[in-house]
């Protein structure tokens, strides 16, 4: 058990330090897709999604000026709400598993 929590710590440490520092190296180039519609010449075209208005839209920490840094804790913050819900969905399910139904064998043969 000890090795398990370990082993998940560790992960965890990773990927917010991924996340958080990783993504201070991250291109600020558009991806492929916007790139092509640029390149083919309709990248004018494009909408906002519907999360466009949303705290952590385009990778950015809304109310951080810094780039870096925003994006940074847009990072951070996304995988910890996955923990988040990882971990309350894995909570669920294992109270699930555990509450088994009542035995109906009668016990006679």
């Amino acid at each position: 058990m000890t090795r398990t929590r370990t082993f998940v710590l560790i992960g965890v440490v990773l990927a917010l330090l991924i996340a958080g520092v990783g993504s201070y190296y991250a291109s600020s180039s558009p991806d492929g897709l916007e790139a092509t519609a640029e390149e083919q010449g309709f990248g004018d075209t494009a909408r906002d999604s519907a999360a466009a208005g949303s705290p952590l839209a385009d990778y950015q920490a809304s109310g951080v000026d810094d780039e870096r840094l925003s994006g940074g804790l847009a990072g951070v913050t996304g995988v910890l709400m996955v923990l988040v819900l990882a971990g309350g969905l894995t909570l669920v399910l294992r109270r699930r598993s555990t509450a088994e139904p009542a035995d109906t064998t009668t016990g006679t043969h």
